[in-house]
């Protein structure tokens, strides 16, 4: 990945909450806990710039979040639910408030401007959801991404490794790599 010359790449994480981390939530990865370990070391490596975004139920009931809701009840909380929390250690990863969005893909004006418009490394859960979400509307947006397919956890693995493949068919605006390489990239930075 080849920063962009302006500004240093950011770290986004998308949605370390229990909501998707939780063996006991219907939307667990039961890959989080490795994919964490990751997204703590790049973290690391970012030195400040990290941005943790979360998934809240706040989508409007009249249009199709709707249906969703109606197909997955459990989810269907008030945002303030401990479920919508981030996990242990997720908070400390960043000194920025989290982008709160009810939407899956979490590309938009607020992520651009909190990165500066930065090329961005996405790590976080689920790959095949949020991650992918974020990734395909970033590269028609024409950001610079680079997916740590490592520091990312999907609802299993086949559609971790479905979701990764698409994205793969993405460059030159989406790049896939593994953390370390991920992290010499932010520590050049």
């Amino acid at each position: 990945m080849a920063a962009h010359p302006e500004s240093a790449p950011w770290l986004v994480i998308i949605d370390p909450q229990h909501i998707f981390a939780s063996p006991e939530s219907e939307w667990g990865s039961p890959f989080f806990a490795e994919a964490f370990v990751n997204m703590r070391r790049l973290a690391a490596a970012a030195a400040g710039r990290v941005l943790i975004t979360r998934w809240l139920p706040t989508g409007d009931r009249d249009t199709a979040w709707g249906d969703y809701f109606a197909a997955w009840p459990f989810a269907d909380r008030e945002a303030s639910d401990p479920a919508f929390d981030l996990v242990p250690g997720a908070r400390e990863l960043s000194d920025h408030p989290t982008l709160d969005l009810p939407t899956f893909g979490k590309w938009g004006a607020e992520l651009k401007e909190a990165t500066g418009g930065a090329a961005v490394v996405l790590a976080g859960v689920s790959t095949d959801c949020c991650v992918i979400s974020t990734a395909l509307a970033g590269a028609d947006a024409g950001a610079r991404i680079t997916v740590a397919q490592d520091a990312c956890a999907g609802s299993n693995g086949e559609n971790h490794a479905a979701a990764i493949h698409v994205m793969s068919l993405y460059p030159p605006q989406l790049a896939i790599a593994d953390t370390a390489a991920c992290v010499e990239v932010l520590r050049a930075a």
